[in-house]
């Protein structure tokens, strides 16, 4: 199965690492946002610089970071990278045929955290029905001089 036919996000392998990681949880998503960041970046630039040898290292993290969070999509992209910047090590090659791939693997990110960040918001769940909540008395709104 090629990455474009992978699931963006895997919800029941989301909702297993999230209860798994308990409070942690937002931490480790954020973590997991600037780690992925920066793998991104290296790859990028290690494509640019045709360098396959350093694609393999970030490409690899991406991949298993992904995949923890049910983030299959991209970690069928990372792993794709991977491999094929591994065989072009081996038989040193450029790592010319992986454009396609590194070039969407930053709007997959994007789209994939966006999902996850508002799955994980804990706000979503708590947000009241209507505009807001009715304040009763001047001493429960915020910054309202008792009076």
């Amino acid at each position: 199965m090629s990455y474009q036919e992978a699931e963006l996000v895997n919800w029941t392998d989301f909702a297993k690492s999230r209860s798994e990681l308990g409070a942690a949880f937002l931490r480790i998503l954020g973590y997991f946002r600037e780690d992925g960041e920066k793998a991104i970046g290296a790859i990028e630039e290690a494509f640019r610089a045709r360098n396959a040898a350093a694609l393999v290292a970030p490409a690899h993290k991406l991949k298993g970071e992904s995949a923890q969070f049910g983030a299959y999509r991209l970690s069928a992209m990372a792993e794709k990278i991977e491999m094929v910047a591994r065989r072009c090590v081996e038989s040193r090659e450029g790592p010319d045929e992986l454009i396609e791939d590194v070039v969407a693997l930053r709007p997959c990110f994007t789209e994939t955290m966006a999902l996850l960040d508002r799955d994980a918001n804990p706000l979503v769940a708590r947000r009241p029905q209507g505009f807001g909540r009715r304040i009763d008395s001047p001493a429960q709104g915020f910054g309202r001089a008792a009076g």
